[in-house]
């Protein structure tokens, strides 16, 4: 893979992450084949409801007996919030407090990746209120204290005006914002200009899937073409090159090499401008 960003907490970020959503029994084999391919940043959560982590640590802990280190290793995980969770396979106490609760799920994402440290928790999403979310925040870095947590972030915040007062309000500040890349949030362009104000980088999910207008634009299908490239990898390598990390969750080999060739070519100033006016 072509470099890394480095984030306001000064910790190395791979250009494209693998996501591992609803992987589910496959989970430990695409993470495997994921990392074999060249993919060193992997997403997941502390929630059964959508990811088997423990899945991934075992995709991860075959990549490691294969010659990697985990300093080679980006692992990127979330606290998700009771709202978030299957009621009926929760990884923490519910009845505890929310300290407890964070304190559950960290250790528990430690054991299921196989891990002494993290490189980023991201909070799922924001809680009900402001003082809630601020309050988990403050929870969070404690981690980043004991080491246990190397930076943290949030996903899904989609309010600009929220994550300035997180930002804020926070002694150890945000370093990562993870949110669905759609034209319904216009982009997030706020929430992506205050990110860059502020060294917090980015990262990008459903980025596909919910832009198939995108993906068979004019603009984008005749630079695929010019490039010889396939639309995605032009999508795709638009936004590394404006300094978005991407998530991708193919289950394809194919698609999984592809994906990382983006790295192989670049757009010219005049072509990232053109794809500028679809965002």
């Amino acid at each position: 893979m072509d470099g890394y960003l480095v984030s306001n907490a000064k910790i190395r970020i791979p250009r494209m992450i693998y996501g591992t959503a609803w992987k589910k029994a496959a989970t430990e084999q695409l993470v495997s084949l994921a990392i074999q391919n060249g993919f060193r940043g992997i997403d997941t959560a502390c929630q059964p409801k959508h990811y088997d982590e423990a899945g991934v640590g075992a995709g991860v802990a075959t990549s490691l007996r294969q010659g990697l280190t985990r300093a080679d290793l980006y692992l990127q995980t979330k606290f998700t919030s009771r709202s978030g969770q299957d009621p009926n396979r929760i990884p923490y106490n519910p009845k505890g407090s929310l300290a407890d609760q964070i304190a559950q799920s960290v250790a528990a994402s430690l054991e299921n990746l196989q891990t002494d440290y993290l490189d980023c928790l991201l909070l799922h999403s924001p809680m009900p209120t402001m003082a809630q979310t601020q309050s988990a925040w403050r929870i969070f870095e404690s981690f980043i204290d004991s080491k246990t947590i190397r930076q943290l972030g949030i996903s899904n915040c989609y309010n600009v005006t929220d994550l300035k007062r997180l930002y804020e309000s926070a002694r150890i500040k945000p370093a990562i914002v993870q949110n669905r890349f759609y034209a319904e949030t216009n982009y997030d362009r706020e929430i992506r200009d205050f990110c860059r104000q502020h060294q917090v980088i980015y990262q990008s999910f459903w980025t596909l899937s919910a832009n198939p207008h995108l993906l068979a634009h004019k603009t984008i299908t005749a630079l695929a073409s010019s490039h010889n490239r396939t639309a995605p990898q032009i999508l795709f390598r638009y936004l590394t090159q404006i300094g978005i990390v991407p998530l991708t969750g193919t289950k394809s080999e194919t698609h999984m090499r592809e994906d990382l060739a983006i790295f192989d070519f670049e757009l010219t100033n005049e072509e990232r401008a053109a794809i500028d006016g679809l965002l």
